[in-house]
Formats: C-alpha cells, structure tokens, sequence
C-alpha cells in the first residue's frame, strides 16, 4: 500500500482531525463532507479526505467505454491514466473547496493487490486514526473476487482497532451496522433495517443474477437459450443500419446475450453432453450387439420371418433416431460457429473502431498538452526573467543598504558628539538657571527693602508712630503691613454697605479697593488673643503656603488683627448652593445660577487638591482647622478656593483623618444639595443599601451619570467612614477624585456642544484656559515639570522668589525648564476670536 500527501500544508497539533474516506463518486463524496460539516460545527477540528482508488487496474475508461488494460498500447494507456489522474486531482480539489475555512489536508490511498476494506484498517493502523468517515461507495469494487459493499464495511467494522470511530454515510445520511445471532444488517438514523449482509453466492449464481438484471435493460438477451437452439440467427437477422452508436444500441447488446446463452448452457451442456456419449455409445454398441445376434439367431436357430422382419424394424427405428439426433446436434453447431463468427467480426469492428477514436483523442490530448507545454515553458521564462530582475533589484537594495549603514554609522558618531555638547550646554544652561535664581532672589530680597523703606519714609513725614513698623524684623516679612487708618479708609469706617454677608458669629468681613485691586478684609476675634508678634507669626505662615486653590494673602494690619485677601466674586460655596435671591452686599452673588453635575465633581477635585497640598506640607503637615461650605469660596469661573485663617500646624495624625471625614460630608452635600452633617451621611448610605441613590441626587445639578454618582457616593462614604477606614490618606482621596473628574471631563468632551450652553452659564472661560495660579485667562502658557501649564510671568515669579515645588501637588520639582505650550495657546486663541462680543 502506498500513501502520498497532496497537501504540505501543516495541520496545528491542538485541532483534532477527522479522516473523511472519498471515492471517485462526486455527489456521494459531497454528500459525505456536508455530513461531517454538519457533525462537527462550531468545534475546532480540521479534515484530512482519504481519497480510496477503487477502480479495477485490468480496465481502462475511455470516452468511448470500458476497455482492457492489455488490449492499449503501453504509451496510450500512460495517457489514459494521466488523464484519469488529472480527474482525480479536480475532484479532489472540489472537495477540498466544499470544506470552507476548515483547514483541510488530502492523502491517496493507491490501489495494491489486496482488497480495499483490508487497505482500509490497516490505514487506521498506520496512522492512528481515531474518527473516521467513510462513503459506503468507497469499498465498492468492480472485480468479482471481492466482498460486497456492506460486508466490505462490516469487515472494517469488525477489525478496526478499538481506539477508532467509524461513520458510514450513505446518500448523504449515516447508518449503523448492528450485528445479531451472526447476522449483520445496516440501520439508519431512525432505527429502521435498510439491509442485511448477505453470503457469498457461486460463480454460477452471481453469473444468474448478473444476466437477469440485464433482461430489465435489454429484453430481447433476457432469456436463457434452451439446449439446442442458437441465437445466431437472430443476431445475424437484428443488425441495425445507419444507427448512431450501433455499439451501444446493437454490438454490446449482441455480444451480453451472446455470453449469456454460452454461460447459462455451456456449463450444463458439457456434464450433458458427456452422459449423452456414453449412453450413445452404450447404446450403439449394444445396438450393434443385438442385431448381429439376431442375425445370428435367425440364420441359426430363428426360422419364423415374421418375428424376424419385426426385430429388424425395431432397429432400424432405434438407428434411425440415433442419425437424427447426430444430424441435428451437426446443425445446432454450425449455427454456434456462425453465432461465434458474427460475434467475433462485431467485436473485431469495435476494437477497430475504438482504436482509431483513441488515436484521434490521443492526438487531441497531444495537442493539448503540447500546446500547455509551450504555456509552461513561456510561465517559466517569464519567472526566470523575474527572479533575475528582483536579484539585480536585491543586488541595489544590499549596495544601499550596506551604504545607508555607513552613513548610520557616521550619523550616530555625530549624534553622540552633538548630545555630548548639548549635555555639556544643559549643564551650563542649568548653571546659568541658578545663577539667574540666585538673582532673582536677590533682586526680590532689595525690591521688599525698597518698599519698606518708602513706607517708612512716609511714615515718617506724617509724624506717624507705628511700633510695628519700626521694628528691625519688617524686612524679612513676605506679606505687607497696613496700618489701621488704611483699613478704616478703604472700608469707609467699616461702614455697612461695605460688609459682606456673615460666614460665621466669629468672623466679620468688608470689601474694599488696594492699589486698584478688589480685596476682602476679615477681622476674627478668634486673633483678637494673640499678639502681634504672635498674629505676625501666623501671618508669614499663612503668606509662605501658596497654592491655586488656597486663598491668597495680600496683607494683614498687626494693629486691627485684620487679614487682607483676595475677593471672591462668587462668594462661599455654601451661599451658592443654597441662596435663592441675588443680594448686592453678601459675599456672593447666585443670579439664578446653578452648579451642574461635573462642576461640582471639579469643585471636590479642586478643594482636595488644595487640602492635600496642606496635609502634605513639610516638614509638617498643616490642618485647615474647618473643612465645610463655609469655607469653600468661588471665583468668578466657579474655581474654588479655600480660606487659610485658621491655618495650624499638626500635633496629631487623628486631626488630619477628621478633616477627610469632613470633606466627606463637603463631597456628599455637592452631590444631593442639602444641608446637615450626620442626617445626610444616614439617609446617603440608606439610598445606596436600597439601591435609590438617583431618588437623592439634586435635581438642580442636571442627570448625574449613574457609575460617576455612584464611584462618587462611594469615595464620600469611605471618608466619612472614620471608624472603619483609618488608613485613608488625603493623596488617597486626592487621587481617587481626581479619576472621577477626568472621567467626567472625558464624558463632557464626547458630548460637546450638548452641554455647551450649561458651561457657559456657570463659567464664561474653559477651565484648561486659566492659569493655577492667577486664576487668569493664559497669554503665554507653558509646561512645568510637573506636568501643569502655567502663565509665563507667574510660574517665573513662582519659581524666582525660591520655591522648588509645585505649585498644584507641593512637590519636589526635578528640573525648572518650562516648555512652550503651543497646542494651549492656539486653543486659547481660537476660542478667543470665536467669542462673542458682549453688548
């Protein structure tokens, strides 16, 4: 047995292969793989189709019928059985197509000197295969020594090895071999017995049964000549004239009945025909015998003639039948030996004829592949040409690349000189930097000299005594001193209608103009204990923390125990949320406003951002001493900022936890708009138990995205949670909020101008614009090392007056190069020039 791979094509060792056995039969072949299609959808497998020659190798198929092997020349028959092969190869990759995107591989089992079914288990053997699909038309054979069909597949039924499953289909469905008493039948899908297997009959019987199912087709050769009568007449008298295939219609016909008379006869005839001899024999000997006894007798011993005449009748009569007998077996020969004769010139015709058509199709197929020959050749040519091409093409590639390498090489080497000498300009550039630091300071350290020395001056020529002015340490401080006839000026004697709405009992608050800038002045009576030098000492406390969303100081007046800051248009953030009416002299001022869902999301960030920087502050941390709304104010862009007055420093890691727990409770009253510490923390953490947190969310802030509300509400509950969470930090937090605004920063950014009306109503600048620090549309922004963008003249002032963090995180800075931020810019002033004009 010999097996070929038609396809080199590796199957992948995780996918499981199912063989498919295939004959020469298209439709059945089809037939067979739309069922394993079928059986094996959806599941990782691939196919490898068996194809089983099973055509007997004594004949060949010409177009013009079957013909024996030896009755072709050697040359022609090569042709045939390339052709045959050629068949093959289409119908194999016809196969292969009906698969679709299963991977698929083909093997040929070629015809041996055993039989196929023998072939077949030895192949499973081999090749270990474990699931296999086999047409029941594979083990079909024409030879006559072999087993049928069913007992073909019962064969393999019965000897396969243990570890293989066998499928037989049949027209497209499968059947089943059952076997019972040592009898095998064949079932199909529903159960039902379609067939039995049956015994090998005679040479005699399969001759019978062969020559019957002829009669359907031909009836004029379906019945068996009688013993003496000869069909060569009727053949004779039965040649057609003019007929289109006179071998289909007439010849082979002739020549079926022919071997049928001889085949159902022949063989009986000869037992016959013996027994026939020898009674003959024995007959005319006996015969011969009697009658020369009668002669004997009647010349001897016989004297009556009467008696005599009648037994030589009898004899005559017997010798008679005998002649006749002889006379008619002589003429049924002769019409065997013309019946013979026909027949032999027919077939002599035939073979005649089938060898001038196979020469007229060898010549054709000649042509054919000369003329493909020819094609070849010139493919061949044209791909030699091209190969040459693309190695001279290769050729140039390999010349520039080994050039393109060279120049590489002397790039690199240029490349690490220039970073050399741009290591050595950075080093001097950084040099050059802190020289300029050092100069700035300097230069800040003698402009603060000059004021005070002007203010002195002036001091002095209006006969003024101020004893805080006078000491030797002003110089040293970095927040400016009024004295107390400029505050009652600037707020008209604390007049009324310079007060601003009340924060707290403790505290009273008045707007006024410095140096044409709008500030806010507090008096506490919380300082009204301290000292000056204690109230001074506070005061250069609260002017060295500086941070975007801390509350600038601008001043303080030592006499007074009064704070100067910055004004904040929009007032505390408790006012915003919960005043109804515009009032011209409170610290705010609402105009029907409202703080929708992702504004107040910013707000949390801003406030923790500004709180963590206090936490973190070195070298140690510093408490805010009241985180609530009171305390949150509001620029005119809705920023935030929080109040510094009641800065301390932190004696107790417990304090820093409960200042989260209040932002907690700052967290939870943005997002529901109601009042109250303990009752809203309750009623929050009832909601989220009950899933009914949207039942709580203030409608005033527009639809919350339910995940942002609830990642929100999440984050609110862990601060406020004190008892349970006491590892929380505010960087924790701080990063926590933060991924909760970009989140919603990213949501704003995909629905764009659907909420465009919303933003302009709460804030007439995008907040990427403004910088951190002056809270100020940027002119020049440029990058940080911290990753923030910042005015130019600020984040130079910042960095000038000798900081070396961040003004955004508090910390460390690693360089301080600042990098032009264009993209920035040119948003800015395209937003800009598309702005509309007020009226």
């Amino acid at each position: 047995m010999n097996h070929s791979v038609s396809n080199s094509k590796t199957m992948d060792n995780q996918m499981e292969k199912i063989y498919i056995a295939v004959g020469n039969d298209l439709n059945e072949g089809l037939g067979t793989l739309e069922w394993a299609l079928r059986k094996w959808s959806g599941q990782t497998i691939s196919f490898v189709i068996v194809h089983v020659d099973n055509t007997c190798r004594d004949f060949v198929n010409t177009p013009f019928g079957k013909l024996p092997a030896s009755s072709v020349s050697e040359e022609k028959l090569e042709i045939i059985r390339m052709l045959e092969q050629d068949k093959i190869d289409k119908l194999l990759s016809k196969f292969k197509a009906s698969c679709g995107k299963v991977k698929t591989e083909v093997l040929k089992i070629k015809k041996s000197e055993e039989p196929i079914h023998k072939e077949i288990v030895e192949f499973i053997s081999n090749h270990q295969v474990t699931k296999l699909v086999m047409g029941i038309t594979v083990v079909k054979s024409s030879s006559w020594k072999t087993k049928t069909a069913i007992s073909a597949s019962f064969y393999i039924h019965r000897n396969k090895p243990s570890f293989c499953e066998v499928y037989i289909i049949c027209g497209g469905k499968s059947v089943f071999l059952r076997e019972e008493n040592v009898e095998g039948y064949m079932e199909n899908e529903r159960g039902t017995m379609v067939s039995k297997m049956k015994e090998k009959g005679s040479m005699i019987g399969w001759l019978g049964k062969m020559f019957i199912d002829n009669t359907a087709k031909h009836e004029t050769q379906g019945r068996v000549y009688p013993r003496g009568l000869s069909p060569a007449r009727e053949v004779i008298d039965t040649e057609p004239v003019g007929s289109r295939d006179w071998w289909e219609d007439y010849g082979a016909p002739q020549v079926e009945s022919y071997l049928q008379w001889l085949s159902s006869s022949k063989m009986v005839e000869e037992q016959e025909e013996e027994e026939d001899e020898e009674e003959e024999y024995s007959g005319t000997r006996y015969g011969l015998t009697e009658l020369a006894n009668v002669e004997h007798i009647s010349h001897d011993h016989i004297t009556d003639a009467s008696c005599r005449i009648e037994i030589l009748k009898a004899k005559i009569q017997e010798a008679q039948k005998i002649i006749e007998e002889k006379r008619k077996e002589a003429k049924e020969y002769v019409e065997r030996q013309q019946g013979a004769q026909h027949i032999i010139s027919l077939c002599n015709r035939r073979g005649v004829e089938l060898e001038a058509r196979i020469n007229v199709e060898v010549d054709k197929n000649q042509v054919e592949l000369k003329n493909k020959l020819e094609a070849a050749r010139e493919n061949i040519y044209e791909v030699s040409s091209d190969i040459e091409e693309s190695k001279n093409r290769l050729r140039s590639l390999l010349e520039l690349q080994s050039e393109l390498a060279a120049k590489l090489h002397s790039s690199s080497l240029a490349k690490s000189q220039v970073e050399a000498q741009l290591e050595n300009a950075m080093a001097t550039k950084i040099e050059i930097l802190r020289e300029m630091d050092e100069l700035r300071r300097q230069r800040e350290l003698l402009r603060r000299r000059i004021e005070f020395c002007k203010k002195r001056e002036a001091i002095t020529a209006a006969n003024r005594s101020s004893s805080s002015l006078s000491e030797p340490d002003q110089l040293n401080y970095s927040y400016r001193e009024f004295t107390a006839d400029e505050i009652r000026l600037v707020t008209a004697n604390f007049s009324e209608h310079m007060r601003l709405k009340k924060i707290s009992d403790q505290t009273s608050s008045y707007r006024g103009r410095l140096n044409h800038m709008a500030v806010a002045l507090e008096l506490h009576a919380s300082l009204t204990s301290l000292s000056v030098e204690e109230f001074r000492a506070k005061m250069e406390l609260l002017s060295q923390i500086q941070h975007p969303h801390l509350l600038k100081i601008i001043g303080a007046c030592p006499e007074l125990r009064c704070i100067i800051s910055q004004y904040m248009r929009n007032g505390c953030l408790y006012n915003f949320l919960f005043s109804t009416q515009r009032n011209p002299n409170c610290y705010q001022w609402n105009n029907n406003k409202s703080l929708y869902w992702h504004a107040r999301i910013r707000i949390a960030a801003e406030v923790c951002m500004g709180l963590g920087f206090l936490h973190s502050f070195e070298p140690r941390p510093i408490l805010h001493g009241e985180v609530n709304l009171f305390n949150v104010l509001l620029d005119r862009n809705l920023v935030a900022i929080i109040t510094v007055s009641q800065l301390s420093e932190c004696l107790d890691e417990s304090e820093l936890r409960s200042e989260i727990c209040d932002f907690g409770v700052v967290m939870l009253q943005l997002l529901t708009g109601r009042e109250g510490d303990d009752e809203i923390v309750e009623e929050v953490i009832m909601a989220m138990e009950g899933d009914a947190l949207h039942g709580i969310l203030d409608a005033m802030a527009g639809d919350w995205p339910m995940d942002l509300a609830m990642e929100f509400t999440r984050i609110a509950l862990r601060c406020v949670d004190i008892n349970g969470n006491m590892e929380l930090t505010t960087t924790t937090v701080m990063e926590e909020v933060e991924e909760v605004r970009r989140k919603a920063a990213e949501l704003m950014e995909k629905e764009g101008s659907g909420h465009r009306e919303e933003d302009q109503n709460q804030s007439d600048v995008p907040y990427i614009f403004l910088c951190p620090i002056l809270q100020e549309v940027m002119k020049n922004p440029h990058v940080a090392a911290d990753g923030f963008s910042y005015e130019l003249r600020a984040i130079e002032e910042w960095l000038g007056s000798g900081h070396e963090t961040s003004p955004m995180t508090n910390l460390r800075l690693e360089h301080k190069f600042l990098t032009p931020n264009q993209t920035l810019r040119s948003l800015i002033q395209e937003w800009l020039n598309n702005r509309p004009i007020a009226p």
